[in-house]
């Protein structure tokens, strides 16, 4: 063996002795983990964030299965090549000879019309492509999206002007009549929602006061007192509702005062009222600035609204709202249980055979699958536990359950046992690493053994504690399974947390982002529409997530630096 070849085998041997080809790898491992995790995000926002830009429609003519020229208007999604042999297998009649044809996904809209939003179209038969200025795109409340050309803008069912002699003049009408209908529209439901609503929970509170007056068998007096009071308030009420009803009724003529005739790409008319219409543009006419407010107000309505048409449309503020909020509620009620465990099984339990076992059957539950969490909380939490509250406090409100079904308490609780685990091991090796001469110092001192374990072990530990709530956090936020049976619903509008007595209803079913992915995604009739609200609404869920854990290692790496001049 040469000298260089030698010399080469004893610097190789040498290099893997000091462990650097492990340190190469770890690092080339954290490097694919993090591109990994960029891309993923990438991904999520080019196509969920993609879907609110306000494309260009088009105008094509297509000759369809019988060769007859069809006029076709939508936008234009995707662009897929398919091999031809598959195409003319499918029964397609394919022109040319290429190996490969282009198909292109549209959105058409105008599923009131046509039955579908989306459909596919091949390149071929495609012609005369052009972008007109006149194309008008509005955003139903039903139906989705229409796209065709403004005819004409009614009021009370008489045309007031007519676009096709003047175009500008009817935009700014049908723009004017639009801003009002939505003024309209939102004082409706501000009535239906908040007024009538309080009086709808006013009424129902009488109600059950009633009910549990006749249960609690007081005398005949008192009796006869509280129901003159009762009917008194009711009548109040009655009134009120009168009123509101009355204003309502003016509210939904008005709003249905302005109506427009707009023409499709068939040439077929429709007339579509004001009431059923969200936003109208004219995409083709928009300039880069003008596409910028529509899409940043696109943006916020998916951000702060409700969600309509089988949640395809609209926002997905109360799934926002849902999911923080059942975080933080679970925060609550792990962190106190999984400390004192903590606690108790490091500084207090006798370290024998019974104290292993405890642990090893901690550590095991963390690898329970979350759909046994699931239904171990709707058999013990809510049918077991809240029947016996309704029993106990709600028995006025019964046979209708009251904690006795699925509600965001129960949630909270099932998430706070499928995280426990996880806080406990945390909390544990926290104060593990707690040196035993820092307790025999505070003892020597003269403090107790609660003294010591309060002001000093715990500080200490407290980074530790955060750690473990970070990671329930991140695992209980995206919890989906055990949620669609202890309190998760597909649409729940209103909020658990208002301005009715007790002001948090523990009660009351909600919705959560990750439970939306899923009913987005997979039990949405229409699947193109649902498909670009699956990456937002991950997204959003990921930023959530990152949020909550942001705050969560903010604080604890204020504690720690607070308690480092302990820990040295």
């Amino acid at each position: 063996m040469s000298l260089s070849k030698q010399t080469q085998k004893i610097t190789l041997k040498s290099w893997f002795k000091a462990g650097d080809p492990w340190v190469w790898l770890n690092a080339g491992g954290v490097a694919i983990s993090v591109i990994a995790v960029v891309g993923l995000l990438i991904l999520l926002a080019y196509n969920g964030l993609g879907h609110f830009w306000p494309s260009d429609v088009l105008e094509a003519d297509y000759r369809n299965a019988n060769n007859a020229k069809v006029s076709v208007i939508a936008e234009h999604v995707e662009t897929k090549s398919v091999l031809a042999t598959q195409l003319r297998d499918a029964g397609l009649t394919i022109e040319s000879q290429a190996v490969a044809v282009d198909r292109h996904l549209f959105k058409m809209g105008n599923r009131d019309v046509t039955g579908a939003d989306f459909g596919w179209f091949l390149d071929e038969r495609l012609s005369n492509l052009r972008y007109p200025s006149d194309i008008m795109v509005l955003e139903r409340r039903e139906w989705g999206n229409f796209y065709g050309r403004l005819l004409a803008v009614k009021q009370n069912d008489q045309v007031i002007v007519d676009a096709t002699q003047d175009p500008e003049k009817a935009k700014a009408v049908f723009n004017d009549a639009l801003s009002h209908t939505l003024e309209l529209y939102e004082k409706i439901h501000t009535i239906e929602k908040h007024d009538i609503g309080d009086v709808n929970f006013e009424l129902e509170r009488l109600r059950l006061e009633e009910r549990r007056m006749e249960l609690g068998q007081p005398g005949d007096t008192v009796l006869a007192q509280a129901n003159t009071r009762i009917a008194a308030q009711r009548q109040q009420l009655n009134k009120q509702y009168q009123v509101l009803k009355k204003q309502l009724d003016a509210l939904y003529l008005q709003v249905n005062e302005y109506s427009i005739v707009a023409q499709v790409s068939s040439g077929q008319e429709r007339i579509i009222s004001l009431a059923k219409v969200v936003r109208a543009t004219w995409p083709n006419q928009l300039s880069v600035f003008g596409k910028v407010l529509v899409y940043f107000d696109k943006l916020g309505e998916f951000l702060l609204d409700e969600p309509r048409e089988a949640n395809t449309e609209g926002g997905i503020f109360p799934a926002i709202f849902g999911t923080v909020l059942m975080v933080l509620l679970m925060s609550i009620i792990v962190t106190p249980f999984g400390i004192i465990a903590a606690v108790y099984l490091r500084e207090y339990a006798k370290q024998g055979w019974l104290t292993r076992v405890v642990r090893i059957a901690v550590n095991n539950l963390a690898g329970v699958p979350s759909i046994v969490y699931g239904v171990f909380g709707l058999g013990f939490f809510v049918y077991f536990l809240g029947g016996h509250i309704d029993q106990a406090f709600y028995e006025e409100s019964l046979p209708a359950p009251t904690f006795g079904t699925p509600g965001l308490m129960w949630a909270s609780l099932t998430l706070a046992l499928l995280t426990l685990p996880v806080v406990i091991v945390a909390t544990e090796e926290g104060l593990a690493r707690i040196p035993s001469m820092v307790r025999q110092g505070s003892l020597a001192l003269g403090a107790t053994r609660a003294e010591t374990l309060w002001r000093v072990v715990l500080p200490m530990a407290t980074p530790a504690m955060m750690t473990g709530l970070i990671l329930a956090i991140a695992r209980a936020a995206g919890e989906v399974a055990p949620l669609m049976v202890v309190g998760v619903v597909k649409l729940a509008p209103s909020l658990p947390l208002n301005s009715h007595y007790p002001y948090l209803h523990l009660d009351q079913k909600f919705m959560h982002l990750g439970f939306h992915i899923y009913d987005v995604g997979f039990q949405s009739p229409n699947v193109e529409a649902a498909r670009p609200l699956v990456y937002a609404t991950a997204l959003l869920l990921v930023i959530v997530i990152a949020l909550l854990n942001v705050l969560a290692v903010n604080i604890r790496n204020r504690l720690r630096e607070k308690y480092k001049a302990l820990e040295s």
